[in-house]
């Protein structure tokens, strides 16, 4: 397949979806005829999940790849039994030959691994609706969000899907994480709703429609990121009558179900690196047992399951389109750049520091604006940079969105009130900041909460009534992460170029980068 050609079927799906529309995509099918189970049999149901995928279509040092976890799927549907396969959200957003592509690569092979569901992540809502349209009508699953209506109350595709099985019926229903509102960059025309309140009407609508088992497939994380925040765990202290929650969006690795009010909490770490592993036992349609486990899509030293070469014969021309482009080398890193365990949400890293010192140079020094410092969130990088050559493509999966460079400017005192936000953010959210060497401050967590302390610029300290101009990208700008300040700034402008290619520039004229941690941000009481 061509490039050209692959990029040409947007239009093409945007009058399916069209089409789509006019016979109401939107609403929820009804069940199936129940088939009754025989008094006293003891039935199964095998689930097999996954979750924040991000565009992780290739084995990565060995571990996971899309076309070995097929086979893995293959394999556990080959042994016969009843089966679902399940994904809890954020296909998109990941390396660069996903990116490239719009992650149409990744759905056209969860299209032909035969997954029944995926629930939309926060990460769906990075492009813009046109984007999201063209994905809902390429996949041949659907999209659960119970949570998230259009502004006629329609789903965006589905609320919940109902499978009926030899002796009981599933309901599985989708919530998406309210902190999308937040983190991402959603169509204003969506409503989204409580997460509590709609599981509990989801349960009381698939029970009504005779489901023996109930599952939550959700994108609401096991971390607390903000205090208003319903994770996955408190959703199931306040709502009963779930009998598992698949979860997402904290990319939380289990060993074991973690077991909240009697309803177990299961999730697949990240990237396909591991695919949960469930099974229900159901008697006179009640469950009676569940058992859960982790299964590695292959190791380093272990490879298990071989690539499954139907989809892998898929991948090969996407790869060898963006192969020609991506792998194209702008320089060279004298050691690794780590990203590990996302530190750059956490503290000063020496990828955080390279990428905001990046966009500096670009507008300082090769466009010659008058600018102050550069900032971005931590949540916005996402993965190291290793050791070697670095190529077009490294540098498109480290800055993976296609965020545009803003210049903004405020005063010394919205400037500290901007910066007091920043340090009241809880280490390991997105919105977390890396900073431009010009900036220095100090997070003191000592109390429990962030507390901003020895701020300056430029080595001294902010002048209330100085105007100062800086470098962030289009996502805070717009109030995401929490970013209301930027949002209400009018003394903006976007550069009409991405941060991604400000940093290829700085690369391309650096040419050798070594990381390097300097202070400019300190933590007191981690």
């Amino acid at each position: 397949m061509k490039g050209k050609n692959v990029r040409r079927f947007s239009f093409v799906l945007f009058l399916f979806v069209a089409a789509i529309f006019l016979i109401g995509c939107g609403s929820t099918p009804e069940a199936s005829k129940r088939v009754p189970f025989v008094e006293g049999q003891e039935y199964t149901l095998k689930v097999l999940h996954t979750n924040d995928h991000h565009g992780a279509l290739l084995p990565n040092g060995g571990l996971a790849g899309i076309a070995e976890r097929s086979t893995f799927i293959n394999q556990v549907r080959n042994q016969g039994g009843n089966l679902l396969v399940l994904d809890a959200g954020d296909i998109n957003a990941g390396p660069a030959l996903s990116n490239y592509f719009k992650a149409m690569v990744d759905i056209r092979a969860y299209n032909m691994i035969g997954y029944d569901a995926v629930t939309m992540g926060n990460h769906e809502f990075d492009g813009d609706m046109l984007l999201l349209e063209e994905q809902i009508a390429f996949a041949e699953f659907p999209w659960l969000s119970a949570n998230i209506t259009r502004s006629n109350g329609k789903y965006l595709d589905e609320a919940y899907i109902i499978r009926d099985f030899d002796g009981f019926r599933v309901g599985v229903f989708g919530l998406t994480t309210l902190r999308t509102k937040v983190i991402a960059s959603p169509d204003k025309s969506l409503i989204f709703k409580d997460e509590i309140e709609t599981a509990k009407q989801m349960v009381d609508e698939l029970r009504s429609k005779s489901c023996d088992v109930i599952i939550l497939l959700g994108h609401l994380g096991t971390t607390l990121e903000t205090a208003e925040q319903n994770t996955s765990i408190k959703l199931a202290e306040a709502v009963t009558g779930i009998d598992l929650i698949i979860d997402g969006h904290s990319h939380t690795y289990f060993d074991k179900p973690q077991y909240v009010n009697g309803t177990p909490i299961v999730s697949a770490n990240e990237w396909g690196k591991f695919m949960g592993e469930g099974v229900f036992t159901i008697v006179n349609g009640s469950v009676t047992g569940f058992s859960w486990k982790p299964v590695a899509i292959n190791t380093k030293d272990n490879i298990v399951f071989e690539a499954d070469p139907a989809i892998s014969a898929m991948i090969a021309p996407y790869k060898a389109e963006a192969d020609a482009l991506l792998d194209q080398v702008v320089g060279e890193a004298t050691a690794l750049f780590e990203q590990n365990g996302n530190l750059s949400r956490r503290h000063e890293t020496a990828l955080g520091n390279m990428v905001n010192d990046g966009a500096m140079w670009y507008f300082r020094d090769h466009l010659g604006k008058d600018v102050d410092f550069a900032f971005t969130n931590g949540g916005n990088i996402r993965a190291e940079l290793r050791p070697g050559n670095i190529t077009r493509g490294d540098l498109t999966t480290v800055l993976a969105f296609d965020n545009w460079a803003f210049l903004t400017t405020m005063n010394g005192k919205q400037l500290v009130s901007l910066m007091e936000f920043i340090a009241s953010i809880n280490q390991g959210a997105g919105g977390f900041a890396q900073v431009s060497k010009e900036i220095r401050y100090t997070i003191d967590y000592s109390s429990g909460k962030g507390v901003l302390k020895d701020l300056t610029i430029h080595g001294k300290p902010v002048d209330p009534n100085k105007e100062y101009t800086f470098v962030t990208n289009d996502y805070l700008m717009g109030g995401g992460d929490g970013y209301i300040a930027l949002a209400d700034n009018v003394g903006s402008y976007n550069t009409s170029i991405t941060l991604r290619d400000a940093v290829i520039d700085y690369v391309i004229a650096t040419k050798v980068l070594t990381p390097k941690l300097d202070g400019r941000i300190t933590i007191i009481g981690q």
